[in-house]
């Protein structure tokens, strides 16, 4: 029992958590975290408790896809820690902010073999943008708002925090509370990189936008939408920027990012300048859209661009997107012509190719077009991964722009196409709902 004048260090770690704004914490409670899960009893932190840990990371990874803050999974020691290894993995990679949080033994026997005592500092080190472990109880408020700064600068990622239980459970003084929330801005353009992107525009003949992911974490769609209309330059987007460019507006070429040779291929093929908004190579690598290396790329994003030999730009434009995109749009001239009008003719036939068809096995074509049908513009499809969700990519119509669902929004609609049996869906589906209820 502590005095009124001593907290533990565990009660600390989750008034920072408050600090950050965390309002959700997806896991499973267990010996080694039961300090933690005692002092959210008297918190305004709701503990959503899972099935499996690898649903906690999945939901913490979809959290801060949505809202732009980190979303916060708990595990405890050894198994339970690697358990959430492939959700946070693919938040990291997917440039979704993460907090991922697991118990773990003593310290004093983490010098030696223990019961369920693995290195999960190291092991999490290389999907990470930091990992730490807490050796000091003084050292939760530093250790916490690093993590949360590390995982929503840009590019959001994941930080992972080990808790041993017997540092959970000290008693550190009233007086150490957490540090103040403050983060970078986005940079502003520089003006001579501006004019440099405006020239090549200028001078473009079939210039082509692709927009990514980095569009709809800056929440830049608008941006990008009136820059494609003032230049009259056709959009495609990658599947992690699904949405951001409605596919009914006359300059939408859909998604790009399957391997196959595709109609909107044919128009990167045809492009003699790529504009890529917010692209991050893990979407689409360039050797799949710019094999000859002939063209000319514009990168425009808040973080500079990976080194490619397919990815050489003519100019690159860093700082906030939206402002990028205006400036840019001011000085550049306009195509004078759509020059990809029948290309876009050819992807909506196609798509419109099977919304008759009533042929038996019904065709996915056929489906796909159907949901779309009767699905809302703020309804949500998510997809499994497998063989079905390249139709799904491909094939489903986008119409609203790329939002976070909110909870004043009821009647929003999910749907989730799914291998049968596959055990994600079991293991997950149950908490995902218990969250929306």
């Amino acid at each position: 029992m502590h005095t009124n004048s001593t907290k533990t260090a565990a009660e600390l770690f989750v008034e920072c958590l408050e600090n950050e704004g965390v309002e959700y914490i997806f896991g499973i409670p267990g010996e080694e975290n039961l300090a933690f899960i005692d002092a959210l009893l008297d918190s305004s932190i709701r503990f959503v408790t899972v099935r499996h840990e690898q649903g906690a990371a999945f939901m913490a990874d979809v959290y801060g896809r949505l809202t732009g803050r980190a979303g916060v999974c708990l595990a405890t020691l050894g198994p339970g820690a690697t358990n959430l290894v492939t959700g946070f993995a693919d938040a990291n990679m997917d440039r979704a902010p993460v907090v991922a949080i697991a118990g773990q033994g003593a310290t004093t026997r983490m010098h030696k073999e223990s019961h369920q005592v693995l290195d999960l500092v190291n092991l999490f080190k290389p999907i990470s943008k930091y990992s730490v472990n807490v050796l000091e109880p003084e050292n939760v408020p530093e250790i916490i708002r690093k993590a949360f700064k590390d995982a929503q600068a840009e590019k959001p990622g994941g930080c992972f925090i080990c808790l041993p239980e017997n540092i959970a459970g000290s008693e550190v003084t009233d007086d150490l509370v957490p540090l103040k929330v403050q983060g970078p801005l986005p940079a502003f353009p520089n003006p001579d990189k501006i004019r440099q992107a405006a020239d090549v525009i200028s001078q473009a003949r079939h210039p082509i936008i692709m927009a990514g992911n980095g569009v709809v974490r800056a929440h830049a769609q608008e941006a990008l939408l009136r820059f494609a209309e003032r230049l009259n330059i056709p959009v495609s987007q990658t599947f992690m920027a699904k949405g951001c460019m409605p596919f009914d507006h006359p300059l939408s070429l859909g998604s790009v990012g399957l391997q196959a040779h595709d109609y909107v291929a044919c128009g990167f093929d045809h492009a003699d300048v790529i504009i890529c908004e917010g692209f991050d190579m893990v979407e689409y690598h360039p050797s799949l859209w710019h094999p000859g290396k002939d063209k000319k790329i514009i990168h425009i994003d808040r973080s500079y661009a990976e080194v490619d030999a397919h990815y050489i730009l003519e100019a690159g434009v860093i700082g906030e997107i939206g402002s990028s995109l205006a400036q840019i749009a001011e000085l550049a001239s306009p195509q004078k012509q759509r020059w990809a009008g029948s290309l876009r003719e050819s992807i909506v036939r196609e798509l419109q190719d099977y919304a008759d068809n009533d042929s038996y096995p019904i065709k996915p074509q056929r489906i796909l077009n159907d949901t779309r049908q009767v699905m809302g513009r703020s309804d949500i499809l998510i997809s499994d991964v497998g063989a079905h969700n390249k139709r799904v990519f491909g094939l489903v119509i986008d119409f609203g722009t790329s939002q976070s669902p909110k909870s004043t929004q009821p009647l929003t609609t999910y749907l989730c196409p799914s291998r049968p049996g596959h055990p994600a869906l079991r293991n997950n589906f149950a908490s995902s709902l218990l969250l929306r209820t």
